[in-house]
């Protein structure tokens, strides 16, 4: 236990998603830099969102912002999942949510996207990465790196926005299905070089967001998902930074999430840790899964919560705590620091 005991949050973070021995789990939160925290809206002030991620130094301001404020033990890279899509050439705009000028919904659309080298499209995102990684060296904190998920990015390129059942994009799923795979195809290949690109410029670690991927059933899912995600898993130059899936509202595909090649499959609150841990614990490390208006809790209870999490995840081989979904708007700074500190008194 000596060697545990001098574990560093990055340590015990990489120990964890690889399946290694560690003390106790590592603490992160989804959306854990946003707008429930008063010093976010403080740097956000004056600024659209766009150019909130576009800003270097509010970026990496705001990213490291949960370490102090709430005690979190990894930093993930503050941008968001539609970051890369201008640069192939589709115009769109937050309002909140990404909102397209033009929905892609004909073949020319589709066949006429770009798939720029991310570095010449985006490269403040990689400025970012490297800003962080050289704040967090000395403290020995992990930094993540993410991106969307194929069927997530096309269910809003295809709508045009969001929705409750992204009608457009199944009636496109059924109707003209190769239009769709064309689409798939394209943004898989920008998602494995945008991937690639972070951890070059220093990610540890890289989280999938399959935002929308729970809309379909189990078959569905293994026709249209699966396949994106284990390419990409198999693609990417993963330098041992370990991969994280996530799916929203996810837990009839669990198993198909287990078999994609991630090294950890992280969890939404409607999902059982414990069965997860019993079927899949042996080959893949587990993420999660709190619900997020958990946090509105008692400090006793959340402990309550976070000690039953860490129970039914035992025995996996790997474990990390975080929230089933990212941080509300409305999340109380208090509670999300009674779950940090309840995982900090595990072990």
């Amino acid at each position: 236990m000596g060697a545990m005991a001098e574990l560093t949050p990055e340590d015990r973070f990489l120990r964890s998603c690889r399946g290694e021995e560690v003390d106790r789990p590592p603490v992160w939160l989804m959306r854990q830099a946003g707008r429930y925290l008063p010093e976010y809206r403080a740097v956000r002030e004056g600024v659209s969102f766009l150019e909130m991620c576009r800003d270097v130094e509010r970026a990496v301001t705001v990213s490291l912002q949960p370490i102090d404020l709430v005690g979190s033990e990894a930093v993930i890279l503050f941008q968001d999942i539609f970051t890369p899509i201008p640069g192939m050439g589709v115009e769109l705009d937050f309002s909140p949510g990404p909102v397209m000028a033009e929905p892609l919904r004909r073949a020319d659309q589709i066949a006429g996207l770009r798939v720029p080298d991310p570095r010449e499209s985006v490269p403040f995102v990689f400025e970012i990465i490297r800003t962080l990684r050289q704040a967090l060296e000395s403290r020995r904190i992990p930094l993540l790196g993410f991106a969307g998920a194929p069927f997530t990015l096309a269910a809003y390129m295809v709508e045009g926005s969001g929705s409750k059942d992204f009608a457009t994009l199944k009636t496109m799923m059924h109707r003209e299905p190769a239009l769709l795979r064309q689409l798939l195809a394209t943004l898989t290949e920008m998602t494995v070089g945008y991937i690639d690109a972070q951890i070059e410029a220093g990610a540890q670690a890289v989280q999938l967001f399959d935002t929308w991927a729970g809309l379909l059933s189990p078959d569905e899912y293994r026709e249209w998902i699966s396949p994106t995600h284990q390419e990409i898993v198999q693609r990417i130059q993963k330098n041992g930074a370990p991969f994280i899936l996530y799916v929203n509202n996810g837990a009839h595909v669990v198993e198909e999430m287990a078999q994609s090649g991630a090294d950890v499959i992280s969890l939404d609150w409607r999902a059982s840790l414990s069965d997860a841990a019993a079927r899949f614990g042996e080959g893949v490390s587990l993420q999660g899964n709190l619900d997020p208006c958990a946090l509105a809790a008692s400090p006793e209870q959340i402990r309550d919560r976070v000690q039953a999490m860490a129970r039914d995840a035992a025995p996996a081989r790997g474990y990390i705590a975080n929230l089933g979904h990212g941080c509300l708007p409305g999340t109380p700074v208090e509670g999300v620091r009674a779950f940090t500190e309840a995982v900090r008194s595990l072990g």
